[in-house]
Parts: structure tokens; C-alpha cells; sequence
């Protein structure tokens, strides 16, 4: 993924793959990050969906944010030290986990390495103010288009787009919790769009 957004060198290539990491799989819906905890490692999606989310106190969920392979999902956790949402597997989903010290080692060895990780939290913050406008100012036909439409371009830069097309393994609850809809108001705006 960072060598799409930039050339690496060997060595850089090199220091990714000595990151130590521990590899999980997750079923769908079950929590990868707990909210509100302090994790002393980040988390990268190999495979699969992870969502960011938050709980309100009637249980209600907002997804507010997806994830797709290559994507640090809670890399500027390793700053704040709480992390403020839960992370949470949409469909199966592998991760691998690496130390914030590890992290750190990484940085402190690679400059250019550092920078293309403060570019993915750049980016991740220019995905969340896109949907703020998508929830604020868009039609629920549009969401779901510009949803369609950005996650072709991003799983386009992971390598995993076949021809036009990609698995989306989201059920129409976890679409309706993304985009501030009801189940059946989905259903009916993904009967349209087809």
C-alpha cells in the first residue's frame, strides 16, 4: 500500500517486512479494537473489511469509517494513546498487529517511512471529512454511490479490483449503520441503483 503512494527502497521494503506482527482472523462483527481502550499496538487489515465505530447509550451504531486491506486502521492511536472508536470486522477479516514500539523503531530508522505513515492518517482524514459531507449533504442515492465509487478506487490501489468488480461482504444492517439509513431504506436505494 505505502508503495503506491511512493517509491520505496529495498531497505525500506526490507524494514517493513522485519515489522514483528501477530496475525488474526476475525469473523464478521466481532470486535477487533475495543473503544475507548489503550492498545499498545496498531492494527493493519490483510484481508477483509474493518470498520471504525461508535456505540451510542440506546445501542445504536454509526460506522464511521471502512477499512480495506493495507489500510492502518488506528495508526494515530499510537499518538492519542486511547482510542475514541472501536474497530470491528465487516465480514471475515485478517489483521496483523504491530507494536507501537516496533512502530516507533521504524520511524526513528526510516524518515521517509514515517512520512508515508503520517500521509495514511492524512488521507484517512480526508475519507472522514468526505463522509461528513456524504451524511451532512447527500442524498441517500448519492452516499451509497460515492461509497461504490471510493471503495473501486481504494481496493483498485490494494490490487484487489478484478476487472470492475470487488467483494463487498456488508450486509444491508451494516450498510444502513455507515450510511445513517434504515435497513430498509437500503434495500429499496440498492433495488434503485441496480
Amino acid at each position: 500500500n505505502l508503495s503506491r503512494r511512493d517509491r520505496l527502497t529495498v531497505d525500506e521494503i526490507a524494514l517493513i517486512d522485519s515489522l514483528p506482527k501477530r496475525t488474526e482472523v476475525f469473523a464478521s462483527g466481532a470486535e477487533i479494537v475495543a473503544e475507548d481502550s489503550r492498545p499498545g499496538e496498531s492494527c493493519m487489515v490483510l484481508k477483509g473489511f474493518a470498520g471504525r465505530s461508535h456505540y451510542l447509550r440506546d445501542g445504536s451504531r454509526q460506522i464511521t469509517a471502512l477499512h480495506v486491506p493495507g489500510d492502518f486502521v488506528d495508526l494515530h492511536a499510537y499518538l492519542l494513546k486511547v482510542l475514541d472508536h472501536g474497530v470491528v470486522a465487516m465480514g471475515m477479516c485478517t489483521v496483523a498487529f504491530v507494536s507501537y514500539d516496533a512502530i516507533r523503531q521504524l520511524t526513528e530508522q526510516s524518515r521517509h517511512l514515517g512520512r508515508l505513515l503520517w500521509l495514511s492518517t492524512v488521507i484517512d482524514g480526508a475519507i472522514q471529512r468526505a463522509w461528513i459531507t456524504c451524511l451532512g449533504r447527500r442524498s441517500a442515492e448519492e452516499r451509497m454511490a460515492h461509497l461504490f465509487c471510493e471503495l473501486h478506487l481504494r481496493l483498485e490501489a490494494a490490487g484487489v479490483v478484478r476487472g470492475n468488480s470487488f467483494d463487498f461482504p456488508l450486509t444491508q444492517s451494516q450498510l444502513a449503520d455507515l450510511l445513517g439509513l434504515s435497513v430498509v431504506h437500503v434495500n429499496k436505494k440498492l433495488q434503485e441503483l441496480r
